[in-house]
C-alpha cells in the first residue's frame, strides 16, 4: 500500500478515466498558509474509507482512477500556474477528468484554461467572492481567481456559499447579470436544493462545467483547517449535495484551500472524502 498515492488510484494513465494530481503551492496565502501540504494529507486520509458507496451504489475498486502525484512548484505563482495548465492540458487532451489538490485557490484558473472551452460553466463554492483584480500587488493573487475566471474564460459563472468580500466585489456582482451567486444566508434560509434548481436553471445552455470546491465555503466548525475560515458557512451535507447533482455534467473538479496544520486532521479527511463523492457521482452517470 503506497500512501503517497490516493486511495483506489492504482490504475495506468492510459487506461484511467479519473486523474488525480497535487500542487503544492500556497506562494499567495494571505492568512494562513500550509494549504502545500494538503495533498499528501489528503492522500493518506483517503485510506480510512472503504470502497463501496452505499448512497450512489458505486464501487470504488471498479473506477480507472490514476495519481500522477505532484506537479513541481516554483516560488513564482505564474510559473507554478504555467506547470498547472500543461499538466491540466495534458489530461484534458487524453479524454480524462482531472481532480487538482491543491494547495491555494489561485491554482484553479490553469485548470479551468486548460478546457479552452468559453461556454465552459464555472461553478465555485467558496466563502469568499475572490473578485478583485489584483491583491498585495499580485494578479494571479489566490483572492482574484473568479475574477479572472470571468474575464478571460467564461461569463457562466456561479458561487455558492458566500459571506465575505470587500464593498467593490458586492457592488461587482450586483452589476453583473452574467453572476449568479449565493451567499451561505440563502442557502440556510432556502435550502440547497432550492439553490440548485436556479443553478442549473442558469447552466441550461452549458454542455459541461467545472466545478471547484474551496474548503472554507464550508464552516470552519465542520472544516478548521482552513487558509481563511470564516464562520457562519455551508455544513458538508451541503456541499456534497451540490458535488452529487453537478457531477454528472462536470468535466473537472478541484478541492483548494486546506490547511492541516491547523487542525488534527479531520478537514483533510472532509477533503478526501468529498473527492471519493465526485468521482462516485460522475462515474455513476457516465455508466447509466
Amino acid at each position: 500500500m503506497n500512501r503517497n498515492n490516493f486511495a483506489d488510484a492504482s490504475c495506468p494513465f492510459d487506461e484511467a478515466e479519473f486523474v488525480l494530481y497535487g500542487v503544492p503551492f500556497d506562494g499567495t496565502s494571505s492568512f494562513r498558509k500550509g494549504s502545500k501540504w494538503a495533498p499528501i494529507e489528503m492522500r493518506k486520509a483517503s485510506y480510512n474509507f472503504e470502497t463501496y458507496n452505499g448512497d450512489l451504489d458505486v464501487d470504488l475498486a471498479d473506477v480507472h482512477v490514476h495519481d500522477m502525484g505532484d506537479c513541481e512548484v516554483y516560488s513564482s505563482v505564474d510559473d507554478t500556474l504555467d506547470v498547472v495548465f500543461d499538466t491540466a492540458s495534458t489530461i484534458v487532451k487524453a479524454g480524462k477528468i482531472p481532480i487538482m489538490m491543491g494547495g491555494e485557490h489561485s491554482l484553479t484558473y490553469p485548470c479551468v484554461k486548460a478546457f479552452n472551452d468559453k461556454k465552459i460553466g464555472f461553478v465555485v463554492m467558496d466563502a469568499h467572492y475572490d473578485l478583485r483584480e489584483e491583491y498585495g500587488g499580485i494578479r494571479n493573487n489566490h483572492a482574484c481567481i473568479s475574477r479572472h475566471v470571468i474575464d478571460d474564460i467564461t461569463d457562466k459563472y456561479v458561487s455558492i456559499g458566500i459571506r465575505s468580500g470587500t464593498k467593490d466585489e458586492y457592488e461587482f456582482v450586483k452589476g453583473n447579470k452574467n453572476i449568479l451567486s449565493f451567499t451561505a444566508n440563502e442557502v440556510f434560509d432556502r435550502g440547497i436544493n432550492s439553490i440548485l434548481q436556479d443553478t442549473e436553471a442558469y447552466l441550461k445552455d452549458c454542455d459541461r462545467i467545472y466545478l471547484s470546491l474551496d474548503m472554507d465555503a464550508i464552516d470552519p466548525a465542520f472544516a478548521p483547517g482552513l487558509g481563511t475560515p470564516e464562520p457562519f458557512g455551508m455544513t458538508p451535507r451541503e456541499v456534497r449535495t451540490v458535488i452529487r447533482r453537478l457531477a454528472p455534467k462536470s468535466v473537472g473538479f478541484d478541492v483548494v484551500e486546506i490547511s492541516p496544520d491547523y487542525d488534527w486532521g479531520v478537514t483533510a479527511v472532509l477533503g478526501a472524502k468529498l473527492i471519493r463523492e465526485f468521482i462516485a457521482a460522475k462515474w455513476k452517470s457516465m455508466k447509466h
